[in-house]
């Protein structure tokens, strides 16, 4: 899939949780797909899950 078709079937997903849901469950909805990608991405190798956390903490890569 191209990122604009992901990025289009994501928006709806949003837009239809705030319709249906009210807008705290799409800022959930959101926070849920957030995780998801980020837990995808370290499985495929793609996101250094320690360098991530350094970052998070405070600890730049210098």
């Amino acid at each position: 899939m191209s990122p604009a078709a992901v990025g289009a079937a994501a928006g709806a997903v949003l837009a239809l949780a705030w319709i249906i849901l009210g807008f705290w469950a799409c800022v959930f909805v959101a926070a849920a797909m957030a995780v998801g990608t980020l837990v995808g991405r370290a499985i495929d190798g793609r996101i250094d899950v320690r360098a991530l956390a350094r970052a998070l903490r405070g600890r730049g890569s210098t």
